[in-house]
């Protein structure tokens, strides 16, 4: 619902399929009455490997980028400076592994279906990976780094700032 209604505009500059919903309890009910529950959910196959790649990203990095820069002497261990400096380092990890999984969910979120619910221009996961990398390159799946960096960035340095000092308690 969130990406039909994110990417839905006016029909001059419309990009990309439009789903052209009046507000979110009409999308809700229009993609139900179509598609059933199924249609709430598709997509899903691009979004659970997202969070695992990203949390699993977000974690390892944060506490290797933390003892590097005390190992450096950059940061005194224990410093809240340290603890930013590993976050920033795993926003941009984060940013980097999710990137590719946010391009395949938008893609596979947003497409058109039949009347089934099948998918018009991706069969999945994986069909609409190889479409992309083959039609658009490896950096296609990179599209918008950028605004998913500051998205997540700040998410990612304040999490881990919050989570450090909570287990220090």
């Amino acid at each position: 619902v969130k990406t039909h209604l994110q990417a839905q505009t006016l029909s001059a500059v419309a990009v990309g399929h439009q789903h052209n919903h009046e507000n979110i309890s009409r999308a809700f009910e229009s993609i139900y009455k179509q598609h059933g529950v199924a249609g709430l959910w598709r997509g899903v196959t691009g979004a659970v490997p997202r969070v695992a790649v990203g949390s699993a990203a977000q974690l390892a990095t944060f506490a290797s980028a933390k003892d590097w820069v005390c190992e450096r002497q950059w940061f005194g261990e224990g410093s809240w400076a340290a603890v930013l400096a590993g976050g920033m380092v795993s926003g941009v990890a984060v940013a980097v592994t999710m990137t590719p999984f946010d391009v395949v969910s938008t893609r596979l979120y947003n497409q058109p279906v039949d009347a089934d619910g099948t998918g018009k221009l991706y069969r999945g996961f994986l069909d609409c990976i190889l479409q992309i990398s083959s039609k658009e390159g490896l950096l296609g799946l990179y599209k918008g780094i950028g605004a998913v960096y500051l998205r997540l960035g700040p998410h990612t340095v304040l999490s881990l700032f919050f989570w450090d000092e909570l287990r220090k308690m």
